[in-house]
Formats: C-alpha cells, structure tokens, sequence
C-alpha cells in the first residue's frame, strides 16, 4: 500500500511539474493577424510579429486592427499566406 501512494505522489509531482511548463501565447503580425500558439516558438525579428501572454486581449478600440487566423503546426502568418517552420 506504501508503494502504490509514494507511486500516486510522484505521478502527481510530475504532472504538476509538466503543467507549469506548459506554455500558451498569442503571436500577432504587423498586418493585425493572431493566433494562439501552445508551445514557445522563437521568432526572428523579421518575421514582424508580437508574442503576447495567452491572456492579452485588444482593446476595443483597437479591434478594427486584429482578427484571428488560427492554424495548427509552427510557423506565422505573413498578408495572409500561413508560412511554416
């Protein structure tokens, strides 16, 4: 029984380890595309894009700019064209 509780607790410590460093964002392009990415790219300054925590939103005012474009896979999105990576 001993065991099979010391098993449960590593499981559970390695769970918890693996979600922390699980990570989320948002990448937007200078043409106003965004999309949601579930693990940290590096992006070249050339690409022309912002990553932003998963939780940034556009403000109002600003929603005439931003649209979403998802799409699976890495890469970004440049006028329009999905480009991978």
């Amino acid at each position: 029984m001993k065991l099979l509780v010391k098993c449960a607790l590593a499981a559970a410590s390695v769970l918890a380890l693996t979600a922390t460093t699980a990570s989320a964002e948002i990448v937007c392009n200078e043409d106003g595309d965004c999309w949601h990415v579930r693990e940290r790219h590096v992006y070249r300054p050339e690409f022309g894009v912002t990553v932003y925590p998963d939780d940034w939103r556009w403000r109002e005012a600003e929603a005439h700019r931003y649209r979403w474009r998802e799409h699976e896979g890495r890469g970004y999105w440049r006028r329009g064209v999905w480009i991978g990576f």
